[in-house]
């Protein structure tokens, strides 16, 4: 099943409310994209439909950061009306341990961290908004994952 990129940030930003946090665009931008790329690796196909642009401060969802830009640095309340039962099981684990891994950098240590990323340098053009492919992000970010 695909989700659309709001389906997932709500799903960060309510497992943020739990941990009684906020999360900030750039930082709920970044758990996006390496949500998005360590599940096409793992799943062999993306978690959600929108694109993901290498913009100046790192990997972007524009219909996402468009949808939060008004919050500017400031923490993004969680949906109040958000129905975790969108997302199945496994995908919530997954999601889980996406925000258990990335969510304890801050979001300037996430920007840097995307940053030093194959894909999204190759896909960064002089602040033009460029698509990091699919193909990019499974080829350069299985360095993320830990195998037993």
């Amino acid at each position: 099943m695909m989700y659309t990129c709001f389906d997932i940030a709500d799903y960060f930003l309510s497992k943020a409310e739990d941990d009684e946090e906020l999360l900030s665009n750039l930082k709920l931008q970044k758990l996006m994209y390496y949500a998005q790329g360590l599940y096409l690796i793992t799943n062999g196909q993306p978690l959600f439909s929108e694109n993901i642009e290498a913009w100046t401060y790192g990997p972007v969802v524009p219909d996402l950061y468009h949808k939060h830009k008004n919050y500017g640095a400031g923490g993004i309340p969680a949906p109040t009306d958000f129905d975790h039962n969108k997302i199945n099981r496994q995908d919530c684990e997954f999601l889980n341990e996406i925000y258990e891994v990335f969510g304890q950098y801050s979001a300037l240590r996430l920007k840097e961290l995307s940053q030093s990323d194959i894909c999204w340098k190759n896909a960064y053009d002089k602040g033009a908004k460029t698509i990091i492919s699919h193909d990019e992000m499974t080829k350069h970010l299985k360095k993320y994952l830990v195998y037993a």
